[in-house]
């Protein structure tokens, strides 16, 4: 097939796991037969005469990395103007996979473009609502199926809350991009769920692709014969520092861990909004010395830190999939994850971890000297995930997705109205999960 995969990250502009996810997916699509091309954009802050469009031919896959325009706007504070702004940009890029080349004149109308023949894709996917007006706009321009991949939601990272302006913009175009989609993708069966309370009725087929992972990059070591723990328990955390991650559930379980296992630290590598907030809630608990705060890690000091420490505890309260789970797995560290999320498909306690409810501070404690007090079980859990991460390969997650290509079929188009959003919490319908 010919597939045109649409993301506003791709490397080597990646912002977060997203990027990461397409470039895997492209490897494998190609490595299958499949005829790949990516639209992406050029790094943040440049314009077309710093980093003009490119249309390069990278690792056997075509990359069009549409120019950002030289409009004063700033991601961070101009977020949805900039975001459009974006869409347009990259909707212009694609539109010379068809021959059209706006630098040509009037003769690339009609086909004579620098470009080379014009290709028309089989199917158009959609990563994440930030590619929504580019990839809408390419599948009508090539009236071909729209594939949409919601990997997240803006209801679900703010606990069902989206009562700001911006908040509703972002709610309002996921929910766009879904009901324009002819299939949609989500990463768990959590996901699925909140996608379709959050989007339907009327959405098209959901399909649920867990994510994969090349567990190469991420070597196994064997603690099945650690059975005497030497030092003080180090526990460790691998993520954004969000209020959604549940980091500050952590840190309260950490000072009630510490009263029956003197000397407990933790391990908190990663960045984001809230990490001087989180230092504010250590000083609260008197753990600050405890805790320590390394920023994000490079991937060499990641598994180094994956395979010293005594477990990985993954407290989100939403959590779409939760990939660090795999990656830990990967290395053989016992894993304590909430059931946010895709994270209960995963972690299961008493066979690949142990897992607690969202928010659950004393079941965090518990599940955290569960794992300290009997380390050999841990590890024969942890093994147990190991080797299911290892069918979780990005070759099967390809094949999945290209079955999703296959059946979709473009959809009669119908006008839609405007959203009415409910700026109220959403009511819980699972206590397992927070939306």
């Amino acid at each position: 097939m010919r597939v045109l995969l649409v993301s506003w990250e791709y490397p080597p502009v990646v912002v977060g796991g997203l990027g990461r996810h397409v470039h895997h997916l492209a490897l494998q699509l190609r490595d299958q037969g499949h005829d790949v091309v990516v639209v992406s954009r050029q790094p943040t802050g440049t314009d077309p005469r710093s980093h003009p469009t490119s249309d390069t031919v990278v690792d056997g896959i075509r990359v069009i990395m549409a120019a950002e325009d030289p409009l004063a706007l700033d991601f961070g504070t101009d977020m949805m103007p900039w975001v459009l702004s974006m869409g347009h940009s990259m909707l212009r890029a694609g539109l010379r996979l068809a021959g059209y080349n706006p630098t040509a004149g009037e003769d690339a109308l009609h086909g004579a473009s620098t470009v080379g023949r014009p290709w028309v894709p089989d199917v158009v996917h959609a990563h994440d609502w930030l590619a929504a007006h580019a990839a809408v706009g390419l599948a009508e321009a090539f009236d071909t199926p729209l594939v949409a991949t919601i990997h997240a939601t803006e209801a679900g990272r703010h606990s069902g809350w989206v009562s700001g302006p911006v908040n509703r913009q972002v709610h309002s175009t996921e929910w766009w991009l879904a009901n324009e989609a002819d299939a949609v993708i989500t990463c768990s069966r959590s996901m699925s769920d909140e996608v379709g309370r959050l989007f339907g009725p009327g959405l098209a087929q959901l399909h649920t692709i867990a994510n994969g992972i090349d567990s190469s990059l991420w070597p196994y070591r064997d603690r099945s014969r650690k059975a005497v723990r030497r030092g003080a328990p180090r526990l460790l955390y691998v993520g954004r520092l969000e209020y959604e991650k549940g980091v500050q559930d952590l840190v309260a379980a950490v000072a009630r861990v510490r009263r029956t296992h003197p000397g407990t630290t933790l391990t908190v590598a990663g960045d984001g909004t809230q990490a001087a907030w989180l230092r504010d809630v250590t000083r609260e608990h008197r753990v600050l010395r405890a805790v320590e705060f390394t920023g994000a890690l490079d991937h060499e000091e990641l598994v180094a830190q994956l395979h010293s420490a005594d477990a990985l505890v993954i407290p989100s309260r939403y959590e779409p999939f939760g990939i660090v789970a795999l990656e830990g797995a990967a290395t053989g560290i016992p894993v304590i994850a909430t059931t946010a999320g895709g994270l209960a498909d995963f972690i299961r306690t008493g066979e690949t971890g142990v897992s607690v409810e969202p928010a659950d501070v004393p079941g965090l404690t518990a599940a955290i000297r569960e794992v300290l007090d009997d380390p050999a079980a841990a590890h024969r859990r942890a093994a147990a995930a190991r080797a299911e991460v290892e069918e979780l390969t990005w070759d099967a997650v390809a094949r999945e997705t290209a079955q999703v290509y296959l059946a979709a079929k473009r959809r009669p188009r119908t006008p839609l109205g405007r959203r009415v959003i409910d700026e109220r919490p959403l009511p819980e319908r699972d206590p397992t999960n927070p939306l």
